[in-house]
């Protein structure tokens, strides 16, 4: 991982005030159950992340109950109910936002949101006073005249539009303030294109996708997915040894370019190995100064956003170390309590084994520990 700029300072409207009806969910589809979360925390959790404040969520008339379930436990947004139309929503909450420099306009059925294509619209704002994401239109078009075909459309020119859809605040808020057109607006790029705004496009992604139908509630992913890792350190002196989250007393500690806890390296390639996602070199590289010394703690961490953001959750994990000292006895509940916590699983799915090499090799000579592990992951239904 690279250190990454500050995005420029924006506000958010999520627009969560439909019926999402077509989706067959017992509940508007905004707030039904998609990988494990409620639809709409996905977007949330993703646009507070990247710094929106303030972040407005358009909910319909009764609909206060239904969101504070599903942002449950998340601060920095506010509830606004809607209007009888999206642009009225959106009107409605731009009034609530009063005043930003920008502002990111999303649809709260569109749960994944790449943090990639927030930076793009955002830059995107420095030449247009609105930016939206598209992709191409790949399949041929067909001009339907009762039910047959009487032309072909030109595709090259089409593009598929997406949100979160971005603007200068002060020129979408003067739009939809000045919007004369048909109630049923279909975004606000075309509020903001009926007055006189340029509108740039940026390129979107196709995890972008929004969720319309009762089909898109049904995943294909594998229930269960596993994965293993293993990793090794020398013992020298003179360092910390941070074995399995927690710090023990010896007289050597682990060497690496981190705080080398080979336990959690161990671990977070089993995770990071259970959902394809590459190897804790690939995104923790130990070439990149801003890594040296750091807590094992957070690369665990950051391979259970992965998990969760592949649609599972840390099923089981099963750590085995492998040294002729320190015993690893007496601080093994210490270990399973650490690693349950920085995962957000209960105890029971950590088992943490030790084994020695009969004195064979290098753990048997004791310049070194070992550690592996295998982790299941659950799709998250």
């Amino acid at each position: 991982m690279q250190d990454e700029r500050p995005l420029p300072s924006f506000a958010a409207i999520v627009v969560a005030a439909g019926k999402g009806l077509r989706a067959g969910q017992p509940v508007p589809k905004q707030f039904a159950q998609w990988r494990g979360k409620p639809v709409v925390r996905h977007s949330v959790e993703a646009l507070l992340e990247a710094g929106a404040a303030p972040l407005v969520v358009m909910i319909p008339e009764g609909g206060d109950e239904l969101l504070s379930r599903a942002l449950s436990g998340l601060d920095g947004w506010q509830a606004v109910t809607g209007g009888a139309t999206r642009q009225q929503s959106v009107a409605f909450g731009l009034e609530a936002v009063k005043s930003a420099e920008r502002v990111l306009i999303h649809d709260a059925a569109r749960p994944h949101l790449p943090k990639p294509v927030i930076e793009k619209l955002l830059q995107a704002l420095d030449e247009h006073p609105g930016a939206i994401p598209t992709l191409p239109v790949v399949d041929s078009l067909a001009i339907d005249d009762a039910g047959a075909m009487a032309g072909s459309g030109e595709r090259e020119k089409l593009r598929r539009v997406q949100t979160p859809q971005a603007f200068r605040f002060a020129d979408i808020h003067a739009a939809h303030r000045a919007w004369q057109g048909e109630p049923t607006a279909g975004d606000d790029a075309q509020v903001l294109r009926a007055a006189g705004g340029s509108v740039a496009l940026v390129e979107g992604d196709e995890r972008l996708r929004k969720l319309t139908f009762a089909e898109d509630f049904v995943s294909n992913l594998p229930p269960v997915r596993i994965g293993t890792g293993f990793d090794v350190h020398k013992l020298a002196a003179g360092e910390e040894l941070w074995l399995g989250g927690i710090k023990i007393e010896h007289d050597k500690g682990l060497a690496g370019h981190s705080d080398a806890d080979v336990a959690l390296h161990a671990i977070v390639d089993a995770l990071l190995g259970a959902i394809g996602n590459g190897d804790i070199g690939d995104h923790f590289p130990p070439s990149d100064p801003q890594w040296k010394g750091a807590s094992s703690d957070r690369f665990v961490a950051h391979a259970a956003k992965l998990v969760d953001e592949a649609g599972y959750r840390t099923g089981n994990i099963d750590l085995t170390i492998i040294c002729e000292a320190p015993k690893i006895g007496p601080h093994r509940e210490a270990m399973r309590q650490r690693i349950a916590e920085l995962l957000g699983v209960d105890t029971g799915a950590i088992s943490v084994k030790a084994t020695t090499t009969e004195r064979l090799g290098f753990t048997g000579r004791g310049e070194g520990i070992a550690a592996q592990a295998a982790a299941t992951v659950i799709r998250n239904d």
